[in-house]
């Protein structure tokens, strides 16, 4: 070490070479192997800067969010159907961005009272509107909608073929239903499926195939599919790290008995995550009238 003019030590340059002659590898395993940098988590001036693994989580829905709505392509006074809207901030985004109508769905009372305070927050009440519905058995008539839109939702239901049938039935002739669904890779453990099934409350993963052959059935043509197998590999392991980082506050939520069988899951969900399960974003076409 040297020391400066205002007295602060300084390593050397040579001890600044010895330091990553022997850490380089510990770098790269900590930060990642590209440069040895700080990553460009964010943009610069966005939004929401990330600050730490949760924000991190959340800017990469954002970006999803975004992917979906690019891909869609609802126009302005469009109606879409979000089956299976979650907390709503996607509905709201959708709106936001394209100046369409949305109604969504969901079977959780919880996520519903989530949803109608994120539309009320974001001044967007009079063109989303949220309520209880099945995917497998929707309450609306006939070609009430221009689009359809289920993110992570299929993989819950125990009939997606009739969840295929209903959604065709809803849409109008010529509409477009963008959803997703996991898939399979490889032989996961019998333990780390169970894992998966029991955490997420989900059927077994499916295949490319059969999801393009339900739909198929139902009646759609098949207009795109992606491979974003990427993002589900890399969301296991930051389920994991989160679970860790807040374990403290996990258990105060949810209480120690609870958590206990949670500490058992999660390392064989984050394990089923990154080496076996498949994520695939398909986008289908109800066929127009002749």
């Amino acid at each position: 070490m040297t020391e400066t003019d205002d007295g602060t030590t300084a390593p050397t340059p040579e001890e600044i070479g010895a330091n990553y002659d022997r850490f380089t590898d510990l770098y790269g395993l900590i930060t990642g192997d590209i440069g040895l940098h700080v990553g460009m988590w964010s943009e610069p001036g966005e939004r929401a800067p990330a600050s730490g693994l949760g924000d991190l989580a959340n800017l990469a829905q954002e970006r999803q969010t975004e992917h979906h709505i690019k891909t869609l392509g609802l126009k302005a006074g469009e109606h879409l159907l979000d089956i299976g809207c979650g907390t709503g901030v996607p509905a709201v985004r959708v709106a936001q961005r394209t100046g369409g109508r949305v109604t969504g769905i969901n079977v959780s009372r919880e996520h519903l009272a989530r949803a109608e305070a994120a539309a009320r927050a974001e001044g967007v009440s009079d063109r989303v509107s949220f309520r209880y519905g099945n995917a497998m058995d929707l309450d609306f008539p006939d070609g009430s909608f221009d689009a359809a839109l289920s993110i992570e939702v299929f993989p819950h239901l125990s009939d997606r073929p009739r969840a295929f049938r209903e959604a065709a039935r809803v849409l109008r002739p010529g509409g477009h239903f963008l959803m997703s669904d996991f898939t399979v890779r490889g032989t996961p453990s019998p333990e780390g499926l169970a894992a998966y099934r029991q955490v997420w409350r989900c059927m077994p993963p499916t295949t490319p195939a059969e999801t393009i052959g339900w739909a198929a059935d139902a009646g759609f043509e098949l207009a795109g599919v992606e491979d974003m197998t990427q993002n589900s590999a890399f969301t296991g392991d930051l389920m994991g790290l989160l679970y860790a980082d807040r374990h403290d506050e996990v258990v105060e939520r949810f209480g120690p008995e609870q958590v206990a069988g949670f500490d058992a899951l999660v390392p064989l969900m984050r394990t089923f995550f990154h080496d076996h399960l498949g994520s695939y974003l398909f986008l289908f076409r109800k066929p127009a009238a002749a």
